[in-house]
């Protein structure tokens, strides 16, 4: 029988090509990958992988074994699952993966509850900065924002309602807009071409601006590098009021909103994990997240319907 650890190790090197890589994802040394692969070699009887430059390529034969061994460590886990289930207990190893606005703040306060409540759970949170696109990238994932059909369920928790936000200094010197057609006299911090496509602005009575930014001078790929440089007076950006709020605690007046009347549309906060049968360790922190969204993020501002250009 082959050894699950010695499986996935093989299995891991054949996804990254590198040792290194390999260990760093396992979270074990490079030398304990390397003997794991010799181990599963000898088991099997010949080489399973070539060294090529700096990458390791698979054999023939690691070519063929590698659906066997991933049908094994599949089977384990969904043998693995179902006996947890069965036990009645929530426990075992779980993996999150978590937007990284919620890194910090709500999201890790709700694990911390999470895992004083069920002491024999295990589990490993990773921010991610794209959001799945196939069942096989997560297993649950918190993602702030929309997401394309992936595999995955998709849940929405709630919205996060935004603003556009300036320091005041940079508003004393440039000037504070008071419609949305004055903002492209004004520099744009945009997070990754977010609003490069055009951006629609929401008033209750005016009805839907769109509006086309000016090319942003900085493209960040966190809300946190956004938050800064707006922060530090480089000009204006769409952020969650959510974030707002929390910078604006621990450094009161170094944010101000724009435009209180016009809102970008909410982002909507999405649960993503596998349909059919979850592991009860699953279930319990999807029922413990649910229960624990703030009823601010159930409602979001009104959406008109007539639009100005």
């Amino acid at each position: 029988m082959y050894d699950l650890e010695d499986l996935t190790a093989f299995a891991t090197v054949m996804q990254t090509g590198n040792l290194t890589a390999s260990a760093r994802q396992l979270d074990v040394s490079k030398s304990t990958v390397s003997r794991r692969i010799t181990q599963l070699e000898a088991q099997v009887g010949q080489p399973l992988l070539r060294r090529q430059s700096n990458r390791l390529l698979p054999t023939e034969a690691g070519t063929l074994f590698l659906s066997y061994c991933q049908q094994i460590l599949s089977l384990a886990e969904q043998s693995r699952r179902v006996l947890d289930d069965l036990s009645g207990e929530v426990s075992g190893e779980m993996t999150a993966h978590v937007h990284s606005v919620f890194a910090r703040g709500w999201f890790s306060r709700r694990l911390e509850e999470f895992l004083a409540s069920y002491p024999e759970v295990r589990l490993e949170l990773r921010t991610q900065l794209r959001p799945p696109v196939s069942p096989d990238d997560t297993s649950l994932c918190l993602w702030l924002g929309e997401v394309e059909e992936c595999g995955l369920r998709q849940e929405t928790l709630g919205q996060l309602p935004r603003g556009i936000y300036a320091h005041p200094d940079y508003l004393a010197k440039h000037g504070t807009p008071r419609h949305p057609r004055e903002l492209s006299q004004h520099a744009w911090i945009d997070l990754l071409g977010e609003t490069q496509q055009g951006l629609q602005l929401h008033h209750a009575h005016e009805g839907v601006y769109e509006f086309m930014p000016p090319l942003s001078r900085l493209r960040v790929d966190q809300e946190f590098f956004q938050s800064d440089a707006i922060a530090h007076g480089q000009g204006l950006g769409i952020l969650p009021d959510w974030l707002v709020e929390r910078r604006l605690r621990a450094h009161p007046g170094t944010m101000v909103r724009c435009l209180h009347d016009w809102h970008p549309p909410a982002h909507p906060i999405v649960l993503l994990y596998p349909f059919g049968r979850l592991p009860r360790k699953m279930v319990s922190l999807i029922d413990h997240l649910r229960r624990a969204v703030p009823a601010a993020w159930r409602t979001s501002p009104p959406v008109a319907t007539h639009v100005h250009a």
